[in-house]
């Protein structure tokens, strides 16, 4: 979330990157300010009430000393007094402060300066296109006739067990997810990235500390029982692996590779873009994640970009790269880079991985803090992006690789999938 002070010194500057969001935050800021300064009168009236309680305490005891018990008596009763008013004050303050974190959660984050002012991702600025998109003959088919064909995915089986979204890979088709999954993070490890094992359920804290809530919490599974939500995406376990911690400015960057399933309502996905593989509900993903110094973050969001880049040139898939205009930002990024593929059997581009730089807007909520030596801690920059999403890979894969009645696997796949075409 957004520091007061940071908001306070900067509200113009805020209000004019908040509005590449169409959002008009002049309203949400002044509250915000107005809400800190009853909360910073509050207390300084707190801190008087306590510093005179304080002192007719040690008068007291010093009355009574000298034998003065009806002037001690008498401070007593004003002690009484005080400390029924301490107390109405401090009730007032803890409201104060609470409206206070409430409000702030829900403002989003402040665009970079780079991001265009936009409303939807027809205004997504196109940065590079790398590769052909070439559409594929007539006859070319979609994967999920491909799929059926070969045996590689059975979603009706899928719709029995669970409902639709939540597809079950079969034969090749399980071995080539398998194989995209341990090409990514093998290709992630040799970048530098250490691979951690998160846990698929998160608390409510940790759901707070990277944005999830209360911003999307209609778009996850909850488990209501426990207070638990399956999770969305990798980078929410793994980014609050350092919730509350001071690290030291000389163990950074932390690089972490996890690859997970990842679960998502998507309530009200519905129509042929979401056919198939290219919108489920439960879908494997490898995501990269860095805690970095703010010196060095755009540097290090344009490494990962150029990593999630390099994974698609080495599987032989055409792309672009687009830069998000404010309205298709994410609530908790400050700039974020889609990584899109080609496919040709359905003519059109599909998202494969987000690369986002956080600033310090996740790390406030998480208190997540490095310090050099004995300086002042200060907040750090996180970044995260999906390195790579699988669902719509592999769509892409069986599409744009069909020939002579085959798909065929291209050859950076080919040592973990052991086998070169499926059909």
């Amino acid at each position: 979330m957004l520091q007061v002070q940071q908001i306070r010194e900067h509200k113009g500057d805020f209000i004019a990157r908040l509005d590449k969001r169409c959002i008009d935050a002049t309203a949400m800021l002044e509250e915000v300010i107005a809400i800190d300064d009853s909360r910073k009168q509050t207390q300084q009236l707190l801190d008087e009430v306590l510093a005179e309680s304080n002192g007719l305490a040690k008068s007291i005891g010093q009355l009574f000393k000298e034998g003065k018990r009806d002037e001690a008596e008498q401070m007593k009763v004003k002690t009484a007094e005080l400390k029924v008013k301490s107390a109405e004050l401090k009730e007032t303050l803890g409201n104060l402060e609470n409206d206070l974190t409430e409000k702030l959660y829900h403002i989003p984050n402040v665009p970079n300066p780079s991001v265009p002012k936009g409303k939807s991702e027809d205004d997504n600025e196109i940065i590079r296109t790398v590769g052909e998109a070439v559409d594929h003959s007539a006859t070319a088919k979609p994967h999920w006739e491909i799929a059926n064909d070969f045996d590689l995915i059975d979603f009706e089986r899928g719709v029995k067990i669970s409902g639709a979204g939540f597809p079950v890979y079969k034969g090749k088709g399980a071995k080539l997810q398998r194989a995209l999954i341990n090409f990514f993070i093998d290709e992630a490890t040799e970048a530098g990235y250490d691979e951690v094992i998160p846990p698929l359920m998160i608390n409510e804290e940790s759901g707070y500390g990277t944005g999830q809530l209360p911003d999307k919490e209609g778009q996850m599974y909850h488990v209501t029982a426990d207070d638990l939500y399956l999770i969305p995406t990798a980078e929410v376990p793994i980014t609050n692996l350092y919730r509350g911690e001071i690290i030291e400015t000389g163990k950074l960057p932390i690089k972490n590779v996890g690859y997970t399933p990842c679960f998502r309502r998507e309530a009200g996905s519905y129509g042929k873009d979401v056919r198939g593989l290219n919108r489920l509900h439960q879908f494997d993903k490898v995501e990269i994640v860095q805690v970095v110094e703010p010196a060095k973050s755009y540097e290090i969001l344009d490494g990962m970009v150029n990593h999630v880049t390099s994974l698609l040139e080495k599987l032989e898939l055409p792309y672009r790269v687009l830069r998000l205009c404010g309205g298709d930002l994410g609530f908790t990024a400050a700039l974020t880079f889609d990584m899109e593929v080609y496919s040709g059997a359905q003519k059109r581009w599909l998202e494969v991985s987000s690369v986002s730089n956080f600033e310090t807007y996740q790390a406030n909520r998480l208190k997540l803090r490095h310090r050099s030596g004995k300086d002042k801690p200060q907040l750090a920059h996180t970044l995260n992006g999906s390195a790579l999403a699988l669902p719509r890979i592999m769509a892409a894969l069986i599409e744009n690789n069909q020939k002579d009645g085959k798909v065929i696997i291209p050859k950076a796949l080919v040592p973990y999938t052991r086998f070169e075409t499926i059909g």
